[in-house]
């Protein structure tokens, strides 16, 4: 069988796509975190003492514990997560290859360290740029160091899963030559990571300087880049990159030094020290303006813009989409709705979400986490004491939403832009959003159809709101049908890579495809 020819766009939305398992359980594990730290801390304790009874802070110290698991081993994750997320076959395999990689790797440094006499005393780990790794004394590398090893495996995955050796040897060929082709290849890359590792980290610290020296706009670069950047499927890889890299800042946290705005501020969350300002400018707090306000304002603007005879057809897409992005932060099935419609107007909702990030920056707000929904606001916000000036987002929230209305509701009228239920013959398509919607239900063979048939189809994966495939003929995409079976979107990246926008339902979608297929 022919080699598929390496595509690089595929690869880095592949990448990115595979970002969001570890990110999604570092999510869950964050708000185990938050609820034990907030119910444990002694402010808390202050204004609710029925709480301070000892069976009670035993179970939120544990929920505590529990919820830093992830931050504790995120590198890692991302090492599994990455070849399990890209391989198309022998997944499992591709998973357990990266956590043999990822140790052999850093067993590999400790062993040139070691052996050249440069491996650090322990109280000097800090200074000399290394830590621990799973009881592994190596150089500090965070999670870039999971995500070079997972890519490795990945690539050593696509080209080695079905190999053929002579017949001595065949036990070991096939799927069960990826662990040691993995620990081969490791061990030598362990060896070389601390020669050129300084490089890598010149990089880093290069995009975290670019960042801080520009202020108070570094927040909103950030936000309006990971806005920018979403309809393309690449926001993960700067998101990751500001979260978890030296990207989004160095701080010492109970004598360690630690790396990425997130993992700084889990550390300084779980540790019961002050919350870093620097640190929270790029998590859930810039979101919120936008995410709990700016788009349900939309929504609201878009409803009321609809056709009469057509607003009770669109209001339950309309309203899944304000529960999606107001509760959990899952934005797309608003975006998408004016996205394509409305390009100028997405491109005053980047603007709008990288002054969120600014503003609660300048006003000194502390909340973090990922989402940027409620329960992140309640949780990290709210329940954490008015330290985190919570009351701000409110105020600032009403602000956007009033913008947010005003914006859409004019140049939706002006423009007569044709968002839902604006367009006079809307029988298929609001008939269609009717049945999915409020019903959940999707044809999974008649999506099938609209994509060309099975026999079109490469790959197909999908991320939170999107199904993600490679075809074999962009021409047979039928995007009308796609449309009329529920779909917010049709992206075509280029020749081959395509993204059908579904929603928080796409999973489901998926499934029923890959079952047909």
């Amino acid at each position: 069988m022919e080699k598929k020819k390496f595509n690089f766009w595929e690869f880095f939305q592949g990448l990115g796509k595979t970002f969001m398992l570890p990110v999604a359980l570092l999510a869950f594990m964050g708000l185990l975190l938050g609820i034990g730290s907030s119910f444990s801390s002694p402010s808390t304790l202050e204004t609710l003492p029925f709480l301070n009874q000892p069976w009670l802070q035993i179970i939120f110290k544990f929920m505590s514990t529990i919820g830093g698991f992830a931050f504790t081993y995120l590198p890692l994750l991302f090492a599994m997560a990455i070849p399990l997320g890209l391989a198309r076959y022998e997944k499992g395999v591709a998973a357990l290859s990266g956590f043999v990689g990822y140790v052999i790797m850093n067993l590999s440094i400790n062993f040139y360290l070691t052996e050249t006499g440069r491996l650090a005393d322990l109280d000097n780990l800090r200074e000399a740029g290394q830590g621990m790794v799973m009881g592994i004394q190596t150089v500090e590398m965070g999670v870039l160091g999971g995500i070079i090893v997972g890519i490795i495996v990945y690539l050593l995955h696509s080209n080695f899963y079905d190999i053929q050796l002579p017949d001595a040897f065949a036990f070991f060929g096939g799927a069960r030559f990826i662990p040691i082709i993995t620990s081969l290849v490791l061990a030598i890359v362990g060896i070389l990571i601390p020669m050129i590792w300084p490089i890598f980290a010149m990089a880093i610290t290069g995009i975290g300087t670019l960042i801080q020296k520009s202020g108070i706009f570094g927040p909103f670069l950030f936000g309006a880049g990971e806005r920018l950047l979403l309809p393309f499927g690449l926001h993960h890889i700067l998101v990751s990159m500001i979260r978890f890299t030296e990207a989004g800042g160095t701080e010492i946290v109970n004598g360690q030094s630690i790396s990425g705005a997130l993992n700084i501020f889990y550390a300084q969350l779980q540790s019961g020290t002050p919350i870093s300002p620097a640190a929270t400018a790029f998590l859930s707090q810039g979101k919120m303006p936008t995410f709990m306000f700016g788009l349900p304002a939309a929504a609201l603007a878009m409803y009321q813009t609809a056709l009469p005879e057509n607003r009770h057809k669109v209001k339950g897409l309309l309203i899944s989409g304000v529960i999606a992005t107001f509760v959990t932060g899952i934005t797309e099935p608003i975006e998408f709705l004016f996205l394509f419609i409305a390009p100028a107007l997405y491109g005053f909702h980047v603007i709008m979400t990288g002054l969120g990030f600014m503003l609660m920056a300048l006003l000194g707000v502390v909340i973090g986490n990922t989402d940027g929904g409620i329960l992140d606001f309640i949780i990290f916000g709210v329940l954490q004491g008015n330290y985190t000036k919570w009351y701000l987002v409110v105020v600032a929230g009403i602000i956007w939403f009033v913008i947010y209305y005003s914006v859409f509701k004019y140049v939706i009228l002006k423009f007569n832009l044709k968002t839902p239920g604006r367009e006079v013959l809307q029988e298929d398509f609001s008939e269609a959003e009717l049945t999915h919607k409020k019903k959940g239900k999707y044809d999974g063979a008649r999506i099938l159809a609209a994509l060309g048939g099975s026999q079109n189809i490469d790959s197909l994966d999908n991320c939170i709101t999107r199904l993600r495939l490679v075809v074999k003929d962009m021409t047979l995409i039928d995007d009308a049908e796609l449309t009329a079976c529920g779909a917010l979107g049709v992206m075509k990246l280029n020749d081959t890579n395509l993204q059908v926008i579904i929603g928080t339902q796409v999973a489901s979608v998926k499934n029923q495809i890959e079952k047909i297929l």
